[in-house]
């Protein structure tokens, strides 16, 4: 870990100020050194307080530590401070990933969500990241990833902050109301053995953030108005520790628990035509029966709906 981030780390388990002298003597580093460190992190968004004769606390913001993330989670994990997109650092290491690899950034130059459409990604305050997998089976056997990952957010933000999220089929995490994730999965196949070589889950989580533009206001939201109960850490180590543990069944069950569409009235557009009809159930795989207004029943596969009460 570099400096900073060691004295983040100790800063953030301590209730009570810490002396830059304390700090020095713990890493055996001098007073200028801390001193530097602590502004590195200021830079970074960490509020700190800083008193003559008592030292330094934390008293807002979080920083990022792939180290201890990795430690938890038992995966590599990579942090990229001036990444253009998560997506983007999991695809340029297609080839020396064996494992699986989550990518971090703190923020996002070119944030792309579903069908390429770019996303708000804030500087400070956002969870922005993406799980390299690579499964080599058959397409028929992948997994429902996005299902998966929908269910792993909401049940490790309930575990986590008691605050209870939804899903709106097929890909976004909802809180009163208001957007605040969102999910992209991508897949590679391979044209000599027709197999799913590769699997790219991304996410994008609006954890603290204040700062949204005018125009999206009104639908993009937050997990934390205020200031958080948990880190960016905590969450983030939560939600793949669920994703990896809980089996895909109970993942299916808490997917299609934490449904906003289920049993509401939709519209979704199919080759250039509106349809509107009751959201009955979601397959296994994530597919979307609607009973239409004339009784019959179209499957989703994918695209996107609209709640008609929206």
């Amino acid at each position: 870990m570099k400096t900073y981030e060691k004295i983040y780390h100790y800063l953030q388990n301590q209730n009570d100020y810490i002396s830059g002298e304390t700090l020095a003597n713990e890493f055996e580093l001098s007073r200028t050194a801390i001193w530097k460190a602590i502004k590195t992190l200021e830079e970074k968004g960490v509020q700190i307080d800083s008193v003559k004769k008592r030292g330094y606390k934390i008293l807002s913001g979080d920083l990022l530590l792939p180290e201890i993330i990795s430690k938890d989670l038992k995966i590599a994990v990579s942090l990229n401070e001036k990444s253009q997109s998560t997506q983007l650092d999991a695809k340029n290491h297609l080839d020396e990933d064996k494992e699986a690899h989550l990518y971090l950034a703190p923020s996002q130059e070119q944030a792309k969500g579903r069908f390429g459409r770019q996303f708000f990604a804030s500087k400070q305050g956002g969870i922005y990241m993406s799980l390299h997998l690579k499964p080599n089976v058959p397409f028929e056997d992948v997994k429902p990833y996005t299902l998966m990952v929908a269910s792993s957010i909401v049940k490790a933000i309930s575990r986590l902050t008691g605050i209870e999220t939804e899903i709106k089929w097929v890909n976004d995490i909802y809180y009163n109301g208001k957007k605040i994730a969102g999910i992209l999965t991508e897949a590679i196949s391979s044209v000599e053995t027709g197999l799913i070589t590769d699997v790219i889950i991304g996410v994008g989580i609006n954890f603290h953030i204040t700062d949204f533009p005018a125009d999206i206001s009104e639908k993009a939201g937050s997990l934390f108005s205020t200031q958080p109960s948990i880190t960016r850490n905590q969450l983030i180590t939560e939600i793949w520790n669920l994703f990896f543990t809980i089996p895909e069944k109970d993942l299916i069950k808490v997917y299609k628990e934490k449904s906003l569409v289920l049993n509401k009235q939709v519209t979704f557009m199919e080759n250039d035509c509106l349809y509107t009809g009751l959201a009955q159930d979601i397959t296994n795989q994530g597919h979307l029966i609607v009973k239409l207004d004339d009784g019959q029943e179209k499957l989703l596969r994918s695209g996107e709906i609209s709640l008609s009460s929206w």
